[in-house]
């Protein structure tokens, strides 16, 4: 496994999904990050490049991507890109069942805590899922948002009511 800048540790932690009920004690286990190949800067000139195969994982998180990129402000991370295909997301609740997000790509700013999913996006969870070609996630609010760019681009939502045991 490769040696990566403490950006890249930072990178993964941003990404932990925890308003959407993610398994909490993930955050206290320790993190692997393995890539093909890293180019770091030392300084926030450019963007640290993480590529080869991206695999994140901390507890019950699993982030697999083709590559993250991460931009960096005063030393600190403030906007995470994954791409691949596509990128995968898979982490237990903390009621133990499984939640799953797909998309091409996935771009994080750590400053607003918004997270835009584009691309054949599919974030399933035991009460639901939603689907389409792009969603919007605010995490300070909680929104969701989700649509596509054309008028042909749709949005499928699904609610599993609560009485059929949520998946």
């Amino acid at each position: 496994m490769n040696v990566l800048p403490l950006s890249a540790v930072l990178l993964a932690l941003a990404l932990m999904p925890a308003t959407l009920l993610a398994r909490t004690s993930d955050r206290n286990k320790p993190m692997d990050i393995d890539a093909g190949k890293s180019d770091y800067s030392m300084d926030d000139s450019r963007p640290t490049v993480l590529s080869g195969g991206v695999v994140i994982t901390q507890g019950t998180l699993e982030i697999r991507a083709d590559q993250a990129v991460i931009t960096s402000a005063n030393g600190d991370p403030v906007r995470v890109v994954l791409t691949g295909s596509p990128v995968t997301l898979k982490q237990e609740l903390d009621d133990g069942k499984q939640m799953d997000a797909v998309a091409k790509k996935v771009d994080y700013d750590l400053k607003t805590e918004i997270v835009v999913f584009t691309g054949s996006v599919n974030i399933r969870q035991p009460s639901g899922s939603i689907a389409g070609e792009r969603v919007v996630y605010n995490m300070r609010t909680g929104q969701v948002q989700g649509g596509g760019q054309g008028a042909n681009d749709r949005v499928k939502i699904r609610i599993i009511p609560k009485n059929q045991g949520g998946g």
